[in-house]
Order: structure tokens, then sequence, then C-alpha cells
């Protein structure tokens, strides 16, 4: 079993910053890559970036690049998205989540744990 604490939420202005942090604990996330997700009220929940184990290797969603970055430290258990040039359309709820290690990496049927999430809201 693997559990997941997002933190780093909350409200800010358009154009300014926040920090995801996501800590990991037990077992089955060594070796995996791990997303960040958001979901915007009455939207799906959607993909926003993916770092493989190393850190080596990231993915993010178009809407995203540029502006947001993940990353991991493993010595810590712990996931980052580092998020820059918020705008409203970033509100959402974000979760991380640990990637199954088969499947396509940004759609969130190919993950098995997830957080709780947190909460980011971006006025404008």
């Amino acid at each position: 079993q693997v559990q997941l604490v997002e933190s780093g939420g909350g409200l800010v202005q358009a154009g300014g910053s926040l920090r995801l942090s996501c800590a990991a604990s037990g077992r089955g996330f060594s070796s995996r890559f791990m997303g960040w997700f958001r979901q915007a009220p009455g939207k799906e929940r959607e993909f926003v970036a993916a770092v493989s184990w190393s850190g080596g290797s990231t993915t993010y969603t178009d809407s995203v690049k540029g502006r947001f970055t993940i990353s991991r430290d493993n010595t810590k258990n712990t996931v980052y998205l580092q998020m820059n040039e918020l705008k409203p359309e970033d509100t959402g709820v974000y979760y991380c989540a640990v990637f199954q290690g088969r499947g396509t990496l940004t759609h969130e049927k190919w993950y098995d744990y997830w957080g709780q999430g947190t909460q980011v809201t971006v006025s404008s």
C-alpha cells in the first residue's frame, strides 16, 4: 500500500506562484513514474505532469509547458510541482498519483494510488 499526502495549495493572484508537494509512504512507488492531475469544478480530472523515478524524464500537458516544473526527491519520498505564472484556468484540486508502470502516462486509469488532493485557486 502507498499513502500520498499533497500540500502547498492555496489562493494566489494571477501571475503568482505556488509549489505543491506530495509526500509518499508505504511500499509500491519505488522505480515508478509519479504524476500530477487536476480537476476543475464541473470538469473531468486531467493530466498535468509526470516524472520518472530518476527525475530525468518529464512529461507535461501543453497548457502548462514552460510554466510548471515537476521534480522529485527520492531521499524524501516527495514529488513537487512548481507552478509559475498561474492563470485562473489553473484553478482546481490537484492530485498526485503513482503510475502503474504500464499504459499511458497521461490517462488516470493507469495510476493506482492517489492522494486526497490540495485546492489551488487563482484569482484574476
